[in-house]
């Protein structure tokens, strides 16, 4: 995410005092509220439907979770790159390639 973007991010919350209501716990939840409304975007077709309310609700989740890493202290791509790290060691390529299977049924 662009620094542009993040500052605007941060000033919305600022300027509304919003803060305050932005616990883990909280953001948490608005995360799942909003990837749930993304998640309605597609519930009665895979290939039917609307990409701007795609991207309002996409967009929606990205904020929560902009907002989650400044409250937790978190660096995106630190997080990222070690998730990344643990995804590659349990989804080798030789194994994984191709398939949709847990890393525990490779």
């Amino acid at each position: 995410m662009k620094q542009e973007t993040i500052n605007r991010i941060r000033k919305f919350s600022e300027d509304r005092d919003w803060d305050q209501f932005h616990s883990p716990a909280n953001l948490a939840k608005s995360i799942s509220i909003e990837a749930n409304e993304l998640l309605e975007c597609f519930q009665w077709s895979d290939d039917n439907y609307d990409l701007n309310e795609v991207k309002e609700e996409l967009a929606d989740v990205l904020v929560y979770c902009r907002n989650m890493l400044d409250k937790l202290g978190l660096d995106e791509d630190e997080i990222i790159n070690s998730k990344m790290d643990q995804n590659e060691a349990k989804y080798p390529v030789e194994k994984a390639k191709g398939k949709a299977d847990k890393y525990t049924k490779l």
